[in-house]
């Protein structure tokens, strides 16, 4: 109990006992008694309360407010026991008003005390003005921790807010000077260089528009993480970081409580094909979390399982089965790790995907995808796999490239498979992932980093895209609200137009960096669709889930590929898409 406070709040109820008295005619020792009862109740329902033991913060409004429930319970009981016991002869007005004066100063020496302490803990020395967007609960909490922190870097020195309410507020004596629309004066007048966009939940249009005008103002822009990344919802000066691509492309965040449909994994054996990938390396990560018996890593690339190891354990030794290599088209080896793991979850990601080297080696794109992917069902089958997840692309909707060809015909032995299982086995489908190995994003980077130029394949092709914690989160729902065969298809918002894209990177760039088009190449489309025009959107276990049925294609069928040439290669391919082809007999 903080014995100083204590003693203060007894000494102004004395002090207020005496001032009453001076000003209504009491004498002083009835002053002296009221003090002192006074006093003794307001430390006794003080100390119920939890007032002397640091559960609120010194002068904030939770503790004014017990301060006074406090103060004012021990004048009702003060003016009680004048009333009804008379133990001293003192009027009522005395005993009523004696507990506001007390309230009035024991508020005042909390104010006093807080406004020395966060004087006292306001950081000095070389510090960069910066301006804050959002004079919300994210702004205000940014403020406190700049102004709370004697060794931050940063001092704030006006806050933007587009809500017309708040332009004359201040936050911790940081006045409110305008909206988005006049950064740039404000800045001016305030010699900030820095803004810092303090909405977490704010969307990309809004980082895209504050990012656009503080570059024309020659200021930084810094953001902090959506809600969903920050500790325990509280901002903290660590969180402050720079935008990323994420943050300009946007992405509605899903809101999918994992821990209830996850259940599955947790104490079961899971095994995740192209464990070293991108996608693959971020599912394992997320399905750790979830403690299941065993999780079954599994690539042909034994430096990719070594990063994944590190990332998950700390460690990389390279001593467990559950790192297994293994090439999914060896029908053989596949059945071998099946056989020695027994999984009973599998997600499968394992694919060629660059789509250009596809257009060129159309036969490598079918033996990995679809012979591949036949050869890892099938094991899984014989193994009775309870829930299978064939990770898709959005180029299986209404596809043209190689690459689309044989991740639709992958959706559709999956669908096959589906049926004659007892397990929930299904496909996702999605879009871009960002910063991915190979993606336009990673590809534009390097190109900035040599100095350019941004290539760009046509002025108006556009892409969807969407960030691997999303794509994951999809895909372990999936296997919980899919139904058999069907693909899941999430719902990615607007897609992107690529040249907004690297005008962004170049304008960001150090250099001046050009931007060329080369033309689209073979098999590219020049935008994308998610569900094609022949198939049903039905939503009904998510409002951002799309569940699309899948017509499935029988496996002996693949025996009719046509590797001659690889215009042979491609017919055969674009009949087995065909929903119905005449040679089908399921």
């Amino acid at each position: 109990m903080p014995v100083r406070r204590v003693l203060a709040d007894a000494v102004i109820w004395v002090v207020a006992s005496a001032v009453g008295s001076l000003a209504l005619g009491a004498s002083p020792r009835h002053a002296a008694v009221i003090g002192l009862l006074g006093a003794s109740v307001q430390l006794l329902i003080g100390a119920g309360t939890g007032l002397y033991r640091g559960k609120w913060r010194m002068g904030s409004f939770d503790e004014g407010r017990v301060v006074c429930a406090a103060a004012l319970s021990g004048g009702a009981i003060l003016v009680l026991i004048r009333f009804v016991a008379s133990l001293f002869s003192t009027t009522i007005a005395f005993s009523g008003s004696t507990p506001f004066v007390a309230v009035t100063g024991m508020l005042l020496a909390r104010g006093l005390r807080r406004h020395s302490n966060e004087r006292d803990r306001r950081p000095t020395g070389d510090m960069k003005p910066v301006l804050i967007y959002g004079a919300g609960d994210g702004g205000t909490q940014l403020v406190r921790a700049m102004l709370g922190n004697r060794s931050s870097r940063f001092l704030p020195v006006a806050l933007l807010d587009d809500d017309p309410e708040k332009k004359n507020l201040r936050i911790q004596g940081v006045p409110v000077l305008g909206t988005r629309a006049e950064l740039a004066d404000v800045a001016e007048r305030t010699n900030a260089t820095l803004l810092i966009l303090a909405m977490p939940s704010a969307g990309a249009r809004v980082i895209r528009d504050l990012s656009e005008i503080a570059a024309r103002a020659g200021v930084e822009v810094r953001v902090l993480p959506p809600t969903r990344e920050l500790v325990e919802g509280t901002v903290a000066l660590s969180d402050i970081r720079e935008v990323t691509e994420a943050d300009l492309l946007g992405r509605r965040t899903i809101d999918t409580d994992l821990t209830a449909i996850a259940g599955y994994l947790t104490g079961r054996r899971v095994l995740v094909t192209g464990a070293g990938g991108s996608i693959g390396s971020e599912l394992c990560r997320q399905i750790d979390q979830f403690k299941p018996d065993q999780l079954i890593m599994l690539d042909r690339d034994e430096s990719a399982l070594h990063s994944v190891q590190m990332s998950l354990e700390g460690r990389a030794l390279l001593d467990t089965r559950n790192l297994v290599v293994a090439d999914i088209r060896d029908a053989a080896r596949v059945d071998e790790v099946f056989a020695e793991h027994a999984p009973q979850v599998v997600f499968h990601a394992a694919a060629l995907k660059h789509l250009s080297l596809l257009e060129m080696y159309p036969a490598e794109g079918w033996k990995t995808n679809v012979l591949g992917t036949n050869n890892v069902l099938r094991s899984a089958a014989k193994v009775g796999v309870n829930h299978f997840v064939n990770i898709s692309t959005d180029k299986a909707a209404d596809p043209e490239s190689v690459l689309g060809y044989t991740k639709r015909i992958a959706e559709r032995l999956t669908a096959w498979y589906a049926n004659r299982t007892r397990g929930d086995w299904v496909s996702v489908r999605f879009g871009n992932v960002l910063g991915s190995r190979g993606s336009v994003l990673q590809a534009f980077r390097a190109q900035v980093d040599a100095g350019g130029p941004l290539t760009v394949t046509h002025p108006n092709v556009t892409r969807y895209f969407m960030t691997p914690v999303e794509a994951c989160e999809l895909v372990i729902q999936a296997a919980a609200v899919g139904d058999r065969g069907e693909a899941l298809v999430l719902d990615m918002g607007e897609p992107v137009k690529i040249l907004d894209v690297a005008k962004r990177l170049a304008a960001a760039a150090p250099i001046d960096i050009d931007i060329e088009f080369t033309g689209l190449r073979p098999g590219e489309k020049l935008h994308e669709s998610l569900v094609s025009m022949s198939e049903l959107d039905i939503r009904r276990a998510h409002p951002l889930i799309s569940h699309v049925p899948v017509p499935p294609i029988v496996p002996t069928q693949l025996g009719l590929f046509d590797a001659h040439s690889d215009d042979s290669a491609r017919r055969s391919m674009v009949a087995m898409c065909d929903d119905y082809p005449d040679f089908l007999v399921v």
